[in-house]
């Protein structure tokens, strides 16, 4: 029998099917939100988590899970995140009609996750914040490839998909560099060129 990675920190999930998948591959421990709607009584688990052990947060790839995300990080400063693509998320094609989600992604997404998890900074002294301009030039908040690029951006920089107003904010939170976004925007647009 293969030996499991084990896990340290505990991982936020949203429901019982995604600590089943996770468990599949993984040792790992995991407190699910039970969806969107997150009380305080799990708000409480997942504080006494970060002091005992740290968290993760692995939610799904769309708008459920990116309120979920917001909310720990208001709630819970200093969780990490790891994030899979919506493409990894999609249900296979037997499971036609399921919602997109950690339960569908496979143990090499997972682990990739886990292994690129970031944390980001609330850290208001931080002024390097990307210029707007620079966003707008590569395309990134107007333009009709715009959510595209954002999407393929997320993914190579492993921070998610943001729609163009949270853009500026996640890059500055997880610390993204002009340099390292210029390097992922060379793949994205070089990808676009070859139809990828």
């Amino acid at each position: 029998m293969v030996k499991k990675q084990k896990i340290n920190e505990m991982v936020v999930v949203e429901g019982k099917d995604d600590t089943k998948r996770l468990q599949q591959f993984l040792e790992v421990d995991t407190i699910e939100t039970i969806g969107s709607a997150i009380d305080e009584a799990i708000l409480e688990r997942i504080r006494l988590a970060q002091e005992v052990r740290g968290v993760i947060v692995l939610t799904d790839p769309d708008f459920s899970g990116e309120k979920i995300r917001k909310i720990i990080t208001a709630e819970v400063p200093g969780v990490k995140h790891a994030f899979i693509t919506r493409e990894e998320g999609e249900p296979s094609s037997s499971s036609r009609g399921k919602s997109l989600g950690v339960e569908h992604a496979s143990k090499g997404a997972i682990e990739k996750a886990l292994k690129h998890v970031m944390t980001p900074t609330l850290d208001d002294n931080i002024s390097e914040m990307i210029p707007r301009e620079v966003l707008i030039g590569l395309g990134l908040i107007a333009g009709p490839k715009a959510k595209r690029r954002r999407e393929q951006l997320g993914n190579k920089l492993r921070i998610g998909y943001t729609n163009a107003k949270q853009l500026e904010k996640r890059l500055l939170a997880f610390r993204i560099t002009e340099e390292e976004l210029a390097a992922a925007m060379i793949e994205v647009l070089e990808e676009e060129k070859r139809g990828v």
